[in-house]
């Protein structure tokens, strides 16, 4: 028996070279009749300077702040994957249509992509992954590492070739 994929979490970082991983996203959507959610975060300040913000800015401006920038984010998102998909899947016009819906949320990457997995009920996350340095080949990054280590859902890691590609669409 196959299993059943009906939603995957596609996680981004909006990088130069992400729309290589959403690709994969969209192929196993495709070929599982399945529903893409795509999910950004927005990472928190550490504590210290989170402190030393408020103590500067209004709560309320500071919420308001991120709200604008959670605005902007899913705007450009969604501008970047309308593009996306006029190019590489001219042949599905359901492309954009297999978008269940754009996450925009402040916190820690790997906490995010594992609470949203679990809370959207997905059935794959699929990310792309950064090299680093000359033992690129022996480590995942940061973020893979800590979505790997605690993850109970089935996770699709792409490595992502350095500088743009031709499926840069500059964040999707």
């Amino acid at each position: 028996m196959h299993p059943k994929i009906k939603k995957i979490l596609y996680a981004t970082d909006l990088s130069d070279n992400s729309a290589y991983a959403f690709r994969y996203a969209m192929c196993n959507a495709k070929n599982h009749d399945a529903e893409i959610v795509v999910l950004h975060v927005l990472e928190a300040l550490p504590g210290t300077a989170q402190a030393l913000i408020k103590s500067m800015i209004e709560e309320d401006r500071l919420e308001h702040i991120l709200e604008e920038k959670i605005d902007e984010s899913k705007q450009r998102i969604e501008k970047r994957l309308r593009l996306f998909c006029d190019r590489e899947f001219t042949d599905d016009p359901e492309c954009v249509d297999r978008i269940h819906s754009i996450e925009v949320v402040e916190g820690y990457p790997a906490e995010e992509i594992l609470k949203q997995a679990i809370e959207l009920d997905c059935d794959l996350i699929i990310m792309g992954n950064h090299g680093k340095g000359f033992l690129s080949h022996a480590f995942l990054g940061s973020v893979a590492e800590k979505v790997l280590r605690r993850v109970k859902t089935p996770v699709l890691i792409i490595p992502l070739p350095e500088g743009e590609t031709e499926l840069t669409f500059h964040g999707i």
